[in-house]
């Protein structure tokens, strides 16, 4: 019998990132702040009865179409090799968020894949489902239930944080794509900062956010190798945001405002001071609104 599902995939921001040490197998380990954003691609899947697993994407941005490299399509068949499943699986993928920006876009496309695998072939097999996405990318784990997180370790220990408030912002992504290898290769051992303090928590949890709370220990590799990160961070400052930092291992920068009409009218402003980069009013979200927005039944 075929099935179909469809999802969105968020994008996040990192709020901070903070570099705790290093793996024997030169792996970082981290403390950050996950925060998923109403900015997402959407992702179909469509399975079919087939004696051998069988994988094919279609995908709507040219250069993503590599069923061997994108991480949808790999997520697809790592499912069916870790529950010994043989389907035929067509990923249907509708990219909105911009790659190489630090914002985690392949990485929610792998996650809701994962997700929508587990629906339709009645998987309930949490742990070995986080050990597949954790394979696939540090990232991917979150993005099985993508919520306002505390993520550690490599991406594997994952702390929902709850109550938080809506957070609105200002999204600039230069229009370079930034290997995050090459930028962990630039880091250096005085850039970590260590674990978040504690006493971080309750103004990240309000709102309350200051400078203090917004630390990136891969800003200064990432800007010293792409200079464009450090002037879309200054112009967010110069309009208006309360704090800016780089999310991820960038380039997408962001900047914190008191409502979501000051960002757009911030987001207006900054347009054609950076007209080659793409400029983005969001705010941040949750999953079970995301799926109850329009944006949702966009290729039902």
């Amino acid at each position: 019998m075929v099935k179909l599902l469809a999802e969105p995939a968020p994008g996040k921001i990192n709020l901070c990132l903070q570099i705790t040490g290093k793996r024997a197998d030169g792996y970082h380990e981290l403390d950050s702040i996950f925060l998923p954003i109403a900015w997402s691609d959407m992702v179909r899947i469509e399975t079919r009865p087939s004696d051998t697993p069988r994988v094919s994407l279609r995908c709507d941005e040219p250069g993503l179409n590599d069923s061997q490299s994108n991480l949808a399509s790999r997520a697809a068949g790592a499912f069916m090799r870790e529950f010994a499943i043989a389907a035929e699986v067509i990923v249907d993928l509708r990219k909105r968020i911009p790659t190489g920006a630090g914002l985690g876009g392949g990485s929610s496309d792998a996650g809701a894949v994962l997700r929508m695998m587990a629906a339709i072939f009645d998987v309930s097999s949490p742990a070995r489902l986080a050990a597949v996405a954790l394979q696939l990318g540090a990232d991917v784990p979150f993005f099985l239930d993508p919520g306002p997180a505390r993520v550690r370790g490599i991406g594997e220990v994952i702390e929902p944080l709850t109550p938080m408030v809506r957070l609105d912002l200002v999204i600039a992504v230069p229009q370079v794509n930034v290997p995050t290898a090459k930028v962990f290769a630039a880091l250096r051992r005085e850039d970590w900062s260590g674990p978040l303090a504690d006493s971080n928590l309750p103004p990240i949890l309000s709102g309350r956010i200051s400078a203090t709370q917004v630390i990136n220990d891969l800003a200064r590799p990432a800007m010293s190798l792409f200079p464009d990160i450090a002037r879309l961070k200054a112009l967010l400052e110069e309009e208006g945001a309360r704090v800016a930092a780089m999310s991820g291992s960038g380039g997408a920068v962001f900047g914190l405002y008191d409502d979501g009409p000051t960002a757009e009218a911030a987001a207006l402003r900054i347009r054609p001071r950076a007209p080659d980069a793409l400029v983005k009013s969001v705010a941040t979200t949750s999953l079970a609104e995301l799926r109850n927005s329009a944006f949702s039944t966009e290729v039902a």
